[in-house]
């Protein structure tokens, strides 16, 4: 490991120990019940983290599955390096989940490095089959994807698409795709829609919370329509508010925001069993919804106005957010790090002694 990556790993060590008081692991026996507690990669973003850091870490913080949700923290997809992997989390009891990105050729988020989509998606496939994981996970890409031509809907036929045409090797593989809300794109009624019209025998529905917020919903309804179709989250917590432009939202630390993660958790629990909550902290970055542009609604042309009366309501309790900024004597790089350590380290906590989620059982 580089010695500037085995410091700030250390850092992070250190910030750990001073968060617990004391640490028990616990009868995996006891703790069946308890919702399996993961990690996204894209919350230690700032520290660049490949998969085997990543799993290493969550083997240091007794989680039990990691999210590497694109390809970039694989050094290689060799399959002995795979293996190696899979034979890395398996002794320590970390599943591995996987995604592959934006499926949707036409998005600005699609890449071709791997060929087409569908080439993508094989890829996907043999990958996820070598490091165990039994999703691949994908999406169409962002908001500004439901104002390209066509609208959101092109994207969706286009996934639907190249989902369908990989049936046999996902059925063959035992391997469903989980598809992702990302970035405000897609309403979890149209996630459910692509996912029906795709076939739940081969792909179910990765849900964010915190992006179901993006698309003007009220994270809670979103859960309860999706339900038994999640197959794998990233989660976090949000704060929202009403601003002159229509709302601004930011991403928190899971038990310092507006959803109820107790709620959350155990209608987790009832409609997936089972599937981890990967947390995913995303905060000091506050998000606009500017609803009240006219021109903001050439993205939403069939949505009415009684379809956001739930997101309305969570505004009324929001309270507006202020950006942190680095002291003087530390840098934005060394700042973020920090706080992104921090940030996950406090959710970890929150869930555990909470939530009833993590099956390694730690005493605050």
């Amino acid at each position: 490991m580089k010695r500037r990556v085995f410091a700030k790993l250390a850092g992070l060590g250190a910030l750990s120990m001073q968060a617990l008081t004391s640490l028990v692991v616990a009868d995996m026996s006891s703790s069946s019940a308890r919702i399996p507690l993961g990690l996204c990669n894209h919350s230690l973003r700032s520290l660049r983290l490949n998969a085997r850091q990543l799993i290493e870490y969550a083997i240091e913080q007794k989680l039990d599955s990691v999210l590497l949700n694109t390809f970039q923290p694989f050094e290689s997809l060799e399959k002995p390096y795979l293996a190696n992997l899979k034979s890395l989390a398996q002794s320590s009891g970390v599943s591995i989940y996987i995604g592959a990105g934006s499926i949707s050729k036409n998005s600005t988020k699609f890449s071709n490095k791997y060929g087409t989509a569908e080439e993508l998606l094989s890829e996907g496939i043999r990958v996820a089959s070598t490091v165990g994981s039994p999703i691949v996970g994908c999406r169409i890409g962002n908001m500004d994807d439901r104002y390209s031509e066509g609208g959101i809907n092109e994207h969706i036929e286009a996934v639907i698409k190249v989902m369908r045409s990989m049936r046999s090797q996902a059925l063959d593989a035992g391997i469903k795709f989980a598809f992702e809300n990302h970035a405000g794109d897609l309403r979890s009624e149209e996630l459910l829609a692509l996912i029906k019209e795709t076939g739940t025998d081969i792909c179910g529905a990765l849900f964010d919370p915190a992006n179901a917020v993006w698309a003007m919903e009220d994270p809670m309804q979103s859960l309860k329509i999706l339900g038994e179709n999640i197959i794998c989250t990233s989660v976090r917590d949000i704060i929202a508010w009403e601003t002159k432009e229509g709302a601004t939202f930011q991403g928190m630390a899971i038990g310092e925001g507006m959803i109820d993660f107790r709620f959350y958790a155990k209608t987790m629990a009832e409609f997936s069993p089972g599937v981890p909550l990967h947390v995913e902290t995303i905060s000091n970055s506050a998000r606009e919804i500017p609803y009240f542009k006219p021109e903001f609604w050439k993205g939403f042309p069939h949505l009415s106005a009684s379809g956001i009366i739930d997101f309305l309501k969570l505004l009324k309790d929001g309270i507006p957010q202020q950006i942190n900024t680095p002291a003087s004597e530390i840098s934005q790089k060394d700042f973020d790090i920090q706080h992104q350590q921090s940030e996950l380290l406090k959710s970890f906590k929150f869930l555990r002694k909470n939530c009833n989620v993590g099956q390694k059982q730690i005493l605050y």
